[in-house]
């Protein structure tokens, strides 16, 4: 299995979301801002985010409780995507076309690819979405234990490998400490 990459650019991240259907514009905006796992992020219902401040839900694969605002960002988006149909409250919020059951991790994939590769992203797979909320959290100064408690981690080790950091990250630093 190949190793995803956070995404760095913000330029790139506005050309994601311009290169994904709405749908999947839904997903990825769900994704980078919330830090969810894609199995949690298909699992959503339209009751889950309409009108709502706070998705709550139990991760499937640890099984944690997690609750996380919905920031303006994805409330946009949501409100952006519900105005475009008639979408019932038990439907999933990223509803396969063919089935009354949401897309498969494997579709979810391919169609974030595919706007990757068009905007010339490489190494992306939906873990990127996770992966970029925490970067971008880093990034804006956010203590490493509060990203790991949002990632529902038990050690700030698993934290640190998801942030991306790279050697430009690490020289950034001695530019910023002038004593």
């Amino acid at each position: 299995m190949n190793v995803v990459q956070p995404i760095r650019s913000k330029r790139k991240i506005t050309a994601m979301k311009n290169a994904l259907s709405p749908r999947d514009r839904l997903l990825f905006v769900i994704g980078v801002n919330s830090a969810l796992r894609v199995s949690d992020l298909l699992s959503l219902k339209v009751k889950d985010v309409r009108g709502r401040d706070f998705i709550t839900l139990n991760e499937k694969k640890t099984r944690k409780a997690k609750r996380f605002k919905i920031n303006a960002s994805i409330k946009r988006e949501v409100n952006r995507y519900l105005a475009s149909g008639d979408f019932g409250d038990d439907e999933y919020l990223f509803r396969s076309p063919r089935a009354n059951k949401p897309i498969s991790r494997v579709a979810a994939w391919k169609n974030l690819n595919k706007a990757a590769a068009a905007v010339g992203l490489e190494e992306v797979g939906t873990h990127t979405l996770r992966k970029t909320f925490g970067y971008w959290a880093h990034k804006s100064g956010v203590p490493i234990t509060v990203i790991q408690k949002a990632f529902n981690h038990t050690h700030p080790a698993i934290t640190q490998r998801y942030l991306g950091i790279t050697q430009d990250d690490v020289d950034d630093v001695y530019d910023l400490v002038q004593l």
